[in-house]
């Protein structure tokens, strides 16, 4: 998930210095990482700081994710990854979540499985299904955002 400033301000209701600051901070910490694109900064999470899964599983709680990948995954067999993408994988509060799953999935069981989720997260949720095979033809780069993973098997 990439953002910039300006997206911040709007998002956040908060004035751009203030944010300029926060971001400048955890930028310096390495929390963050920064590209200009044209005349824009843009910040990414720095998925190689020693703190960004304890961060990313606190992300996960608090929108109610974790309860859904957790119960999801024990129960639905060959799962290799799964992903967010859309809205929800830029950071907005929605309610619609768009999944990809990618491994052999026991499709029955996942329809009962988001049925359940949806009820818990007060939220729909979409998905697609990838087998291994598949899912290497897929170029994941092509989404934007780049699709967040939520959970690997690696």
């Amino acid at each position: 998930m990439t953002a910039y400033l300006r997206g911040l301000e709007g998002e956040f209701g908060e004035s751009s210095n203030a944010i300029r600051v926060e971001l400048n901070r955890f930028e310096k910490a390495g929390m963050l990482r920064s590209f200009m694109r044209g005349n824009k900064k843009f910040f990414q999470a720095n998925k190689s700081h020693p703190l960004f899964n304890e961060i990313h599983k606190i992300i996960l709680k608090y929108v109610g994710l974790d309860t859904i990948v957790e119960n999801v995954i024990q129960k639905l067999g060959d799962v290799e990854k799964v992903f967010v993408v859309g809205d929800f994988s830029k950071g907005l509060d929605t309610k619609i979540i768009d999944l990809i799953f990618i491994g052999n999935i026991d499709k029955i069981y996942l329809l009962n499985l988001i049925e359940k989720a949806e009820k818990v997260s007060e939220r729909k949720i979409r998905y697609l299904i990838y087998s291994p095979e598949e899912a290497l033809t897929i170029n994941f780069k092509n989404y934007d955002p780049e699709p967040l993973m939520l959970w690997s098997k690696d």
